[in-house]
């Protein structure tokens, strides 16, 4: 059997470090990217600077127009850049390509599977802290980076075991969950009050966390969204909440989430995603959010400025 065909589309923070442990370990992998990164990425290769290591590829495979098929796709672009760049994937999918979005929204497989046929939409989520230095250029800056995918139906299925393999061969750590749901909505109770009171307060979690008032904002949040899970059949344990509080008190002080980074430099950002899909779905399962709705709203006015809205 072949070895596995993987394409990543982006290179920023999460693809380029996922993307590029995949290609170093000699695993077939091609960055689907445009622009400046496609330039960096022919002309210079890929650069990771990582607290587990840095490394230096000096040649990637890297394309905008990609024509060949591939058995798995990792879709690392920003929640709001999904429409756009699942449009024009179906010409590299064969009839059992899986196609796995790590996005930090809860809502991506249902924006996918119109663009490139619910067959091939998977779960799944990653967690690093990592951030572009320039094009071609990662810095893996903290946490333990992990992902985590499965089929939307949880079944074990050839596909997903083979991309789990050539994760694990990688030097990656993956799984392949039991609930492909529950883990989901997990990662969306730690990424989402992150960003908000990050965004909000402009400040490193380690300040925010070591103030009583922010602290509050933060776990209040937490709450509203495991309310919102549990109302959409999501069952999440009442320590999700002191579990989450445990996991930002590890992390290092002046770890910040991409909605922040975004927010503070003036940039689109996954608002809606997040915080705003904390509203929403709040909304359609008669959940009250008010913490979320607040730090939603307060942050409205620059999202739609970004956005030129």
């Amino acid at each position: 059997m072949r070895g596995m065909r993987i394409a990543v589309v982006g290179a920023g923070g999460v693809g380029g470090y996922f993307g590029g442990k995949l290609a170093k370990a000699g695993i077939d992998t091609t960055f689907i990217v445009r622009g400046r990164t496609l330039e960096a990425l022919r002309s210079r290769g890929l650069r990771v600077d990582s607290i587990g290591g840095d490394f230096h590829l000096e040649q990637v495979n890297a394309t905008d127009s990609p024509t060949e098929k591939v058995d798995a796709v990792l879709l690392t672009v920003k929640a709001w850049q999904l429409p756009e760049a699942a449009a024009n994937l179906r010409p590299i999918l064969h009839e059992d390509t899986i196609v796995v979005p790590l996005q930090n929204g809860i809502d991506a497989p249902e924006v996918l599977a119109p663009l490139v046929g619910q067959q091939h939409v998977a779960g799944g989520l990653c967690a690093i802290v990592s951030f572009v230095v320039e094009p071609g250029h990662i810095r893996h800056a903290g946490a333990d980076p992990f992902l985590m995918f499965g089929e939307l139906d949880n079944r074990t299925s050839d596909r997903a075991t083979r991309l789990l393999a050539a994760m694990h061969q990688a030097g990656l750590t993956a799984e392949i969950p039991q609930d492909i749901h529950r883990s989901m909505w997990t990662k969306f109770v730690f990424i989402t009050p992150m960003s908000g009171v990050g965004a909000a307060t402009r400040v490193p979690l380690g300040v925010w966390r070591s103030m009583p008032e922010p602290r509050a904002l933060a776990e209040r949040m937490i709450r509203e969204v495991v309310a919102v899970a549990n109302a959409r059949g999501v069952a999440l344990a009442d320590e999700v909440v002191a579990q989450t509080m445990q996991r930002y008190d590890m992390l290092q002080a002046e770890s910040t989430a991409s909605l922040q980074r975004d927010v503070m430099e003036g940039k689109p950002s996954e608002l809606e995603a997040q915080l705003g899909a904390v509203v929403r779905l709040g909304r359609e399962a008669g959940v009250p959010t008010p913490v979320t709705e607040v730090l939603y709203h307060a942050l409205l006015p620059q999202e739609r400025a970004a956005r030129a809205i």
